[in-house]
């Protein structure tokens, strides 16, 4: 038996944009393990962009700011896809400066539209798919390792995560009034990316990360997508609700003596 117990299962993948998106990564350990996918992008162009890497997978649009395409998704679902089994949200946008502003700067508009597209859209979506998740489906968000960390290149975003984390713990507890749906959050580490190419600074956050990181290496989107896959499956029935921090061990380094040594005692 697979252990993983996800043969012929259907998946809805939300968020690739590219080879190097997390939600990329996630349908590829999916394929491994015998899913049924249906990928889930933005818009027509991103469609065209990604089909060449999603191979015969049926690929939807949804721009999740419009409430009308959120409500319409259930009926686009390919025919074959009579439930859902796992739905997995890796969906992020924010409108940085090339220069950061400082956090009290941060514009009402920026902020409104970063929890609309990265926090409320698990609402909307979770919402709207319900009527065909399975009784037993598991739904996964990739969240950030920590919102306790005020990492000023990340901005506003780090508050919009924060918010996301909660939105874990309120879907958990609302669809347990009438199913088993489970509802967890993958809190990554820093990760090469697309989007996080946009964060300003974050080329230097990263290699500080590798420097904290007791491997000496950065995480990776293969070992988040491994993270979040598991979380989809059967094999974790008894974890509801939760932030999983995927983060190599950073957390714990911070005061790494090696490094601690460098900013103490200069050359």
């Amino acid at each position: 038996m697979d252990f993983l117990d996800l043969q012929d299962k259907w998946i809805a993948v939300f968020g690739v944009a590219n080879r190097r998106s997390v939600a990329y990564a996630v349908g590829q350990v999916l394929e491994a393990a015998g899913a049924q996918l249906l990928y889930v992008v933005r818009d027509d162009a991103t469609r065209d962009r990604v089909r060449t890497l999603l191979g015969d997978a049926p690929i939807l649009t949804c721009d999740v700011r419009n409430e009308t395409d959120v409500e319409q998704l259930p009926d686009r679902l390919p025919a074959g896809c009579r439930a859902l089994h796992g739905l997995v949200h890796s969906i992020a946008y924010a409108n940085y400066n090339a220069d950061a502003d400082a956090f009290h700067e941060t514009r009402k508009a920026d902020f409104l539209e970063a929890v609309d597209v990265s926090c409320y859209s698990l609402i909307g979506l979770v919402h709207a798919l319900k009527p065909l998740l399975d009784p037993d489906a598991a739904v996964v968000t990739i969240s950030i390792s920590t919102t306790r960390m005020a990492a000023q290149s990340y901005g506003y975003m780090g508050p919009v995560k924060a918010a996301l984390d909660s939105t874990v713990v309120f879907l958990a507890k609302s669809l347990s009034a009438d199913s088993r749906i489970r509802v967890n959050a993958v809190g990554a580490g820093p990760l090469k990316t697309s989007s996080s190419a946009g964060i300003p600074g974050f080329v230097d956050a990263y290699l500080y990360a590798e420097q904290v990181i007791p491997r000496k290496r950065g995480l990776t989107t293969d070992e988040v997508a491994a993270a979040a896959v598991f979380l989809l499956s059967p094999r974790a029935s008894g974890i509801n609700g939760q932030t999983v921090v995927v983060d190599a061990g950073m957390a714990m380094n911070y005061f790494d003596r090696d490094i601690v040594r460098r900013v103490t005692s200069p050359e």
